[in-house]
This record gives structure tokens, C-alpha cells and sequence, in this order.
């Protein structure tokens, strides 16, 4: 049984609707993993992986 940390409590994986996405461009891949119970979003894990260092390209683009 795994738990999951939700807006109303921890709830046993088995009970709630998974949802996966992601989102994969030439700035970032992102995947997200939603929980679900009776149509109620209740968790939203993301992880961001950036393919360019933005704060690098945001400075060399000021000091251009």
C-alpha cells in the first residue's frame, strides 16, 4: 500500500485516479503526476529538468 500526501490527508494510492503528462521543448522536459479523487484534483508532483541554463542566456542577453 503506498500513501499519498493529498489536501485531505495521506489516502492510499489504490483509491485515487493517476494522471501523468509531460512536456518535452527545446527550453525544458517537464512530468507531472496528478491525483484525482471524484473529479477533485487533491496532489501535483512536477519535476523540471531545463535543457539550457536560463539564468545564463537571461544575463549574456543584458550584457549584449
Amino acid at each position: 500500500m503506498a500513501l499519498v500526501q493529498t489536501t485531505k490527508g495521506y489516502m492510499d494510492e489504490n483509491l485515487l485516479e493517476k494522471r501523468e503528462g509531460s512536456v518535452d521543448n527545446e527550453n525544458e522536459f517537464t512530468r507531472w503526476i496528478e491525483f484525482w479523487l471524484d473529479g477533485e484534483l487533491v496532489h501535483r508532483s512536477v519535476h523540471v529538468e531545463l535543457k539550457k541554463n536560463v539564468l545564463a542566456d537571461g544575463m549574456a542577453a543584458m550584457l549584449g
